[in-house]
């Protein structure tokens, strides 16, 4: 059987790229093409791999990327894999477009295009939303066909399987993405500590600005683990001496693990498609403060696994943790919660589902 893989472009490392790492873990020979690439951005995760890119791959373009999401459907309309059985994507817009002349093609969708349906979200900026709607129909048009195109479509949470029938009008199967138990686990000898936790990206529809506008109120101590364009930004909203929010870069797995097991509880605060940050702060037995929306809302048991708010506001954030101060919560419990989302469960499913397309080309 010959697999080839697909990810949408390779100049960051969040959730989507640790899905494609268990894709490389069960197919090591397998090329992986995708519109442009940055070692560097990806810490050399898929350093020795085969890759292969669009024309899209270049310095300005992997610095610059949202400006060129005009032309990512046509770069991977253009890109194709050549002769393989099974064509597994890892996609939350572009890789899905990638063709192959032979191929079944497995998508896992991590989300419709963001930057078709929901456009208004992602870009804080009036003037571009407006001047670019255009743009972004045509996208969503690219998008609908494209999400129509696949003979197995998979969504990484019920959330996204409900945008899978509004939007592509076709069923999907909801396979969560896969938390590293091996790495991620409830270690009872490492103390909770006095701080608060929040890991991710440092984008805007993250909500970090929240979370630090909550905890200057609230005067407790936060530790924000991330890079991102909105760095410098959400940094200068903490200069004040009084503040007690610091600022960490991404750190490697076992430092992370350390992070999420001693600190009181992750805050999570977004809109996620899943969110593999929180499930990975469960597996290490500390609650999650999240969003009641997305895949927060599939995470976390509400009183058992963590607390759940209603309001994306500061104020909203702010009484979810006055909620969760005088709550006790048993860490073996939360991180019993996250076996269903294992690496080893994760990897049979996906290779089930390979075999059974490929059995059916035949």
């Amino acid at each position: 059987m010959k697999i080839a893989l697909t990810h949408d472009y390779l100049n960051q490392y969040g959730g989507a790229e640790r899905v494609l790492e268990s894709f490389c873990e069960l197919f090591p020979d397998a090329p992986i093409y995708t519109l442009f690439y940055d070692k560097e951005k990806t810490y050399g995760k898929f350093e020795g791999r085969e890759i292969k890119t669009s024309f899209l791959d270049s310095g300005i373009v992997n610095r610059n990327h949202k400006f060129f999401i005009p032309v990512m459907p046509m770069a991977a309309s253009l890109m194709k894999t050549g002769d393989y059985d099974v064509v597994l994507s890892s996609s939350a817009g572009y890789a899905k477009g990638i063709k192959s002349r032979t191929a079944k093609h497995v998508v896992y969708c991590h989300t419709p295009l963001r930057y078709a349906w929901e456009y208004g979200r992602y870009f804080d900026n009036f003037i571009f939303n407006t001047l670019g709607a255009p743009a972004f129909e045509c996208l969503k048009l690219w998008d609908y066909f494209a999400g129509r195109k696949p003979e197995v479509m998979l969504a990484n949470s019920n959330f996204i399987a409900n945008k899978i029938k509004n939007y592509y009008k076709r069923e999907s199967q909801v396979l969560y993405p896969p938390v590293d138990l091996k790495t991620f686990y409830y270690d009872p000898l490492v103390r909770k500590q006095d701080y608060f936790l929040a890991v991710g990206r440092l984008i805007h529809y993250k909500k970090f600005d929240l979370i630090i506008k909550a905890f200057n109120e609230l005067n407790l101590p936060l530790l924000i683990v991330g890079e991102g364009p909105e760095r410098e930004a959400l940094e200068s909203k903490v200069k004040s001496q009084k503040s007690k929010v610091r600022f960490l870069p991404f750190v490697d797995a076992k430092d992370l693990r350390y992070l999420y097991a001693s600190a009181r509880a992750l805050v999570f605060p977004q809109v996620e498609d899943f969110g593999l940050v929180a499930a990975e702060a469960q597996a290490c037995g500390t609650p999650v403060i999240a969003l009641n929306e997305g895949g927060g809302r599939e995470i976390v048991e509400n009183g058992k696994t963590g607390v759940l708010f209603d309001a994306q506001t500061a104020a909203g954030v702010k009484n979810a943790v006055r909620e969760f101060l005088p709550l006790s919560f048993d860490p073996k419990i939360i991180s019993a919660s996250a076996e269903r989302f294992s690496k080893e469960k994760f990897k049979e499913k996906i290779l089930e589902i390979i075999s059974e397309t490929y059995k059916s080309r035949q």
